[in-house]
């Protein structure tokens, strides 16, 4: 089911009204069988496949916990390894073949293995990197294994972040689902502006983009150099809108209920580095790979060359974990790329920011910073979102050499792009550094306001197509 459906609408108050009215030992219940539901709106076969994996990991859990030593290391492995071959065989599957049949092609030879006939399943990445969490953290201490089988379930089936996250950690979570919950017009307030932000952020920012997006990107051919950068900074403002609105409205629905999510993005593009940007974007997966992998393969802790082999394969696999396409295994050898380079030119870069005086002057070097990390980042969303890299390197190659006054841009979608465009830089602007300092923005009836224009405008501009989410595919 989709956020921005009628059904959902509709279903996600009734799920409230039941949660409050059912009695605290049976809540769970009703949650997990609205999650099912909510998931089986998809493709409904594919609950099996989830059902499977979460009794491996919950009997895995219990005996990681029961015993010691190598047998507990080895139901760790085991569980470990039930989620990855899921993820291996749906995702990378034909990826894998296709390769191999590419490689054996140029020996001269070729392959007969088969290729599967199956969609993937949505949010797969998200809910097995979620259950992995939660047997590595029972393994480590830092969990009780779950002994409810149905509490269990529901952490890794929760419907608002079931199919895009935030991915959780056990510790936050589990506990709540025990916890009597009741019903607070403060959580009622936060997480209704959550939601309409997010709302906002989905259908009148990302989905109106995606319209020039899609034309630009899916026609690299019939474009010109102007087309495809404008193209570019408009996906850039799409992806975070269309994920960063996901998660929002996650957050804002498990807020109504009185259930606290962690913070999935944190206005990213006003970071002023790759690797402040990377904790701001994503910051549940961006952790979890820290947690993870990051650190036990040494993290900083090693000398100079591993420490850079670290970050690089940490970003690596990051791309890989996005999608079965060359395109994205590029996207994260850039973005680990950028971050080994920054640290090996950090004294080169100092001495010319010293010997030119751009670091005296704070507000200056501070939006050299910004709109620097954003071209970077920018660069790196061309191979995120070109259907190939054949596509990928053409648009690098017309915005370097090919530009036209032509941006083949209507009025009509121009007028409602900058609008979305120019109150999200607003108030990510005001959030980012006038917070604490405009007490005109804390009042009451200022925010009642502001929220009130939102919902006007997702009204009069939204882009109702029940456009699916960008990260659903992940």
């Amino acid at each position: 089911m989709l956020f921005n459906s009628l059904d959902f609408l509709i279903f996600f108050p009734i799920v409230c009204v039941l949660f409050f009215g059912f009695p605290t030992k049976y809540r769970w219940l009703l949650l997990l069988v609205a999650s099912c539901y909510f998931y089986m709106y998809f493709i409904p076969i594919y609950i099996l496949i989830l059902a499977g994996t979460i009794v491996v990991d919950y009997f895995a859990g219990i005996l990681i916990e029961n015993n010691q030593g190598t047998k507990r290391r080895f139901y760790l492995i085991l569980s470990l390894l039930a989620n990855i071959l899921v993820l291996a065989v749906f995702k990378y599957y034909n990826f894998f073949i296709e390769n191999i049949e590419v490689l054996l092609a140029a020996m001269g030879s070729k392959s007969n293995l088969p290729y599967l006939s199956i969609l993937l399943p949505v949010g797969l990445s998200f809910h097995t990197f979620q259950a992995m969490s939660y047997t590595i953290e029972v393994y480590r201490g830092n969990q009780k294994a779950e002994k409810h089988f149905g509490i269990y379930a529901l952490y890794v089936m929760f419907f608002p972040q079931l199919v895009a996250g935030p991915i959780e950690r056990p510790q936050n979570v589990l506990h709540q689902f025990h916890e009597h919950k009741i019903f607070t017009s403060e959580n009622f307030v936060k997480g209704l502006k959550l939601i309409i932000w997010g709302f906002f952020m989905k259908v009148v920012v990302a989905d109106r983009l995606a319209l020039y997006v899609n034309a630009a990107y899916n026609n690299v051919d019939n474009h010109n150099g102007s087309t495809l950068l404008l193209a570019t900074v408009f996906f850039s403002f799409q992806i975070y809108c269309d994920f960063a609105g996901y998660s929002s409205i996650a957050i804002g629905t498990a807020k109504i209920m009185g259930f606290d999510l962690m913070t999935n993005f944190n206005r990213p593009y006003f970071a002023k580095t790759i690797s402040e940007f990377w904790k701001r974007w994503h910051i549940s997966l961006s952790t979890w790979f820290r947690d993870y992998l990051y650190l036990p393969l040494g993290g900083n802790k090693v000398t100079k060359y591993r420490w850079y082999f670290n970050l690089f394969i940490v970003f690596l696999i990051s791309g890989i974990w996005h999608g079965a396409n060359w395109t994205f295994v590029i996207w994260g050898a850039l973005n680990g790329g950028y971050l080994v380079i920054a640290i090996v030119t950090q004294k080169f870069r100092n001495q010319c920011n010293d010997a030119i005086g751009l670091s005296k002057n704070k507000t200056l070097f501070t939006a050299f910073q910004i709109i620097t990390t954003f071209i970077l980042s920018s660069f790196a969303w061309i191979f995120f979102r070109a259907n190939n890299v054949h596509d990928a390197f053409l648009i690098v190659e017309k915005i370097g050499t090919t530009f036209s006054k032509e941006l083949f841009v209507k009025w009509d979608v121009f007028f409602g792009v900058f609008i979305g465009l120019f109150v999200l830089i607003l108030k990510e602007f005001k959030d980012e550094f006038w917070v604490n300092k405009l007490s005109f923005f804390k009042k009451a009836n200022v925010s009642v306001l502001f929220y009130a224009l939102i919902v006007a405008l997702i009204l009069l501009m939204g882009v109702f197509d029940e456009g699916q989410f960008i990260y659903f595919q992940f």
